[in-house]
């Protein structure tokens, strides 16, 4: 039961921890359900999808992109979400800030970290990301406000550990920092099967799909 479960996954999160509902794939009645019992905010992989259910839904919460980023679609991401937590090049950044412009508005961004660093998956590298995100906080329409980071996936959720640590480290350097137009707010790590641990290592942002809306049904 999706209402249920909302309620026990915050019932759980220590103060300070935003729920992000992973809501790929579902459909506009369970996302609605989920924001009625408690949900903050819904998370979407693909800009279509989001488009899809904003359409029913309209701005019932805050909507975040959680997944890659296409180039050829930042101008309509733009227009729908209130934060797009992938960004992990300044190509990337820089045509987001030029949409921004466009509509006269400042996007929140999180960098993602590719902190696995495996070569499928998007992501800067650790050791480039200071470097990124003193690039993006020269673009006037967009306020970087932390990192991102999905980590391997591994059927043991303790395998996650160290890569929520490297993150929260780099975090926590780029915060002592103190860069201009940086505001290092969200550490957005942790899944449903992960989330915990990733609690335990500093992400006050956590993204939960399954354990919300049960497993997904594809094919």
């Amino acid at each position: 039961m999706i209402e249920e479960n909302v309620k026990r996954i915050l019932a759980e999160l220590p103060p300070g921890v935003i729920l992000v509902a992973a809501a790929k794939t579902r459909t506009p009645d369970e996302i609605r359900r989920a924001v009625g019992a408690g949900v903050p905010v819904i998370g979407e992989n693909y800009v279509q999808e989001a488009e899809a259910a904003f359409s029913v839904l309209g701005r019932i919460a805050q909507w975040h992109l959680i997944g890659h980023l296409q180039k050829n679609k930042v101008k309509r991401a733009v227009a729908l979400f209130d934060m797009i937590e992938t960004v992990d090049s300044l190509e990337l950044g820089a045509r987001i800030d030029r949409e921004c412009t466009k509509l006269g508005r400042v996007m929140p961004v999180l960098v993602e970290i590719n902190s696995g660093r495996e070569p499928q998956k998007a992501g800067v590298l650790p050791e480039d990301a200071e470097d990124l995100v003193r690039g993006l906080a020269e673009l006037e329409h967009i306020k970087v406000q932390g990192l991102m980071t999905m980590g391997p996936r591994t059927g043991d959720p303790e395998e996650a550990r160290p890569y929520f640590q490297e993150t929260k480290r780099l975090f926590d350097e780029l915060a002592a920092r103190g860069l201009d137009n940086v505001e290092m707010r969200y550490l957005s790590m942790g899944m449903s099967n992960t989330y915990k641990i990733a609690i335990e290592e500093g992400a006050n942002m956590v993204r939960i799909g399954s354990a919300i809306f049960g497993e997904r049904k594809e094919g």
